[in-house]
């Protein structure tokens, strides 16, 4: 064998070796949502409730303008239990590496409905997951690494109830008869300085620049953050909505989109758009068309 052909074999196999690594979680997206880490610089997916046909699903991701990978990780799918159906849909948005998302994005819906009360008390279950998933993150420091994640979950139950908690500033709006209310908090360090302070960390406020817990994180709430876990919570604000007949969609998106839009825009841009995919990729594309440099991740449902 020529040094040639001993060459053009090795780079075959480290091609293979590297789809291989990039082939991702296959369990809750199809395909998996590992956004930016192949040759596309958007994800997109949709799907529909089996047992509520009026129920569809969409998403859409696209890589920011800075240069570390994508961090933004998605769940959109909805899932059988029993004769129960579920809709899991959440957004990640990871700092300082994708690894804390991408964990999250693995486990943490199999820690909310492994929880034995999950339903009878679905709030106190998802608080229980939340911290659970936390402390193996820590845990795995050494594996996943330093960064974190914010996070915004919505679990819809048969149809007609949704249960919605988050940490940090990934965020959920729902739309009834065309008004835009949010239902996530956005848990800046400014609003929870107090607590902070109380643990012995501090808020910086300096300006040209967001506040900051110990002067480093734009977010008082997420996963992982080894470091200044001290100052840091990740207990979600957890809150239950009742799905009617004038429920009309849910959006699920990063600060990517909200640091260019606010609720009642978002709603009103895709009023008209029936398709939840489609409406999901708007979102993204007119938050890149208002200068949003961020990574962008978006899910909308349609209820109607």
């Amino acid at each position: 064998m020529t040094g040639r052909e001993i060459l053009h074999k090795m780079k075959i196999l480290l091609l293979s070796l590297n789809l291989l690594q990039k082939g991702g979680n296959p369990g809750f997206c199809k395909p998996a949502v590992k956004a930016g880490f192949g040759s596309s610089s958007a994800e997109t997916g949709k799907g529909k409730s089996k047992m509520w046909k009026h129920i569809t699903h969409g998403y859409h991701l696209v890589k920011g303008k800075s240069n570390h990978p994508m961090e933004d990780y998605v769940v959109s799918q909805f899932k059988k239990v029993g004769d129960q159906e579920l809709g899991l849909f959440a957004i990640f948005d990871g700092h300082l590496g994708h690894d804390v998302p991408d964990y999250l994005q693995a486990h943490l819906f199999d820690n909310i409905l492994k929880e034995p009360d999950f339903w009878s008390d679905s709030e106190s279950a998802i608080r229980k997951a939340y911290e659970l998933t936390d402390s193996k993150i820590l845990e795995k420091s050494m594996e996943l690494g330093r960064g974190g994640s914010t996070a915004v979950t919505a679990i819809l139950k048969n149809g007609d109830k949704l249960v919605v908690a988050n940490v940090g500033d990934s965020r959920a709006v729902i739309s009834k008869n065309g008004v835009a209310k949010q239902l996530s908090v956005d848990h800046e360090p400014d609003k929870e300085r107090q607590k902070i302070e109380d643990k012995g960390g501090f808020v910086s406020n300096l300006p040209g620049d967001v506040p900051r817990v110990d002067g480093q994180l734009a977010v008082a709430r997420a996963f992982g953050d080894k470091s200044l876990k001290k100052h840091l919570s990740s207990e979600p604000y957890v809150v239950e909505e009742d799905i009617n007949p004038d429920t009309e969609v849910l959006i699920l998106a990063s600060d990517g989109l909200w640091k260019v839009m606010d609720n009642q825009e978002a709603v009103n841009s895709i009023k008209d758009i029936k398709d939840a995919q489609a409406a999901a990729k708007h979102l993204t594309e007119e938050a890149l068309a208002r200068k949003s440099k961020d990574d962008i991740s978006c899910i909308v449902v349609k209820f109607q």
